[in-house]
């Protein structure tokens, strides 16, 4: 059962998050399963049939790594530069893919900055995605209602028009290296419409640097003006180091030597995976807590 506090802790993220939109109701349309009005009993404290289930689903949805209340997270090199990114191409209407292996904080860089600027627009990508799908989801995260009746390019145009309305918009589309060529074909209409007005940044591994020589050696459909919108060019985000592992243990609450220098030696064999680092602190912590009692 959600406690009171659980509740009132859930009801200050969700009004954190609403605030990153133009109103409550496009907030409410950027959650699955969450109705405008679920939205406004919440916020106004008529919590008596809001059930667990929706509590919880809630909480996933809004919590991110600006909600994190039990890690710290440490500015990375790579963190640094994908923020910087997504800065700048928000502020100037630029476009940037930004590539960094996977494991090195991308996402969480890229959710931090979500969580503290507006209009931000966050795209996780699939392989699987389908044109009609990847519009959707594009509305969603936008906060925008369409008709799902719409044809594909209905759908992603009326998108593009919302879009261009709103103050500044920055779109996000992280793992952007696995979408298919038919929809990165959608990001050279979408360019088209938002240029300018809107900022893009794609996040991605090395794998898409390949996929565009690929393309280009091979004179495949779309990839000249995909790479020419791209500046031509992959920003490569400084990998993260030794150093970084070590202030990030140290930073949530990991102070034995011998034990970070263990987590460091282990992240140095598998390319510094921020996501094994997190593992290996978060099961030192448990391990003192249990000590402790």
């Amino acid at each position: 059962m959600i406690s009171e506090e659980k509740k009132h802790e859930i009801s200050a993220m969700l009004l954190a998050y609403c605030d990153r939109y133009g109103s409550r109701n496009s907030a409410a349309m950027s959650l699955k399963n969450v109705s405008p009005s679920t939205v406004s009993s919440i916020l106004n404290g008529k919590w008596e049939y809001i059930s667990d289930d929706m509590w919880k689903s809630i909480r996933a949805q809004v919590s991110d790594a600006g909600n994190l209340t039990d890690w710290q997270v440490v500015e990375t090199p790579t963190f640094k530069d994908v923020y910087f990114c997504l800065q700048n191409a928000q502020d100037e209407k630029g476009v940037t893919w930004l590539t960094a292996p996977a494991g090195s904080g991308k996402t969480t860089a890229a959710e931090l900055y979500r969580s503290e600027r507006k209009n931000v627009i966050y795209l996780l990508c699939d392989e699987d995605m389908k044109k009609s799908i990847f519009a959707i989801e594009l509305a969603r995260a936008a906060g925008i209602r369409i008709n799902t009746q719409k044809s594909a390019r209905e759908k992603i145009m009326l998108v593009i028009e919302k879009i261009s309305e709103m103050d500044s918009p920055l779109l996000i589309f992280d793992e952007g290296d696995k979408l298919s060529d038919n929809l990165l074909y959608y990001f050279i209409t979408i360019y088209n419409h938002l240029h300018r007005k809107a900022g893009i940044v794609f996040l991605s591994t090395s794998y898409m640097q390949r996929r565009m020589e690929q393309g280009l050696r091979y004179n495949k459909k779309g990839y000249q003006e995909l790479e020419s919108r791209i500046g031509r060019k992959f920003y490569e985000a400084e990998p993260t180091s030794a150093h970084d592992v070590y202030a990030i243990c140290r930073a949530n609450g990991l102070t034995d030597e011998k034990i970070i220098s263990a987590i460091v030696k282990d992240a140095s064999s598998c390319g510094f995976d921020l996501r094994r680092v997190d593992k290996k602190v978060r099961a030192e912590r448990k391990k003192q807590q249990l000590k402790g009692n």
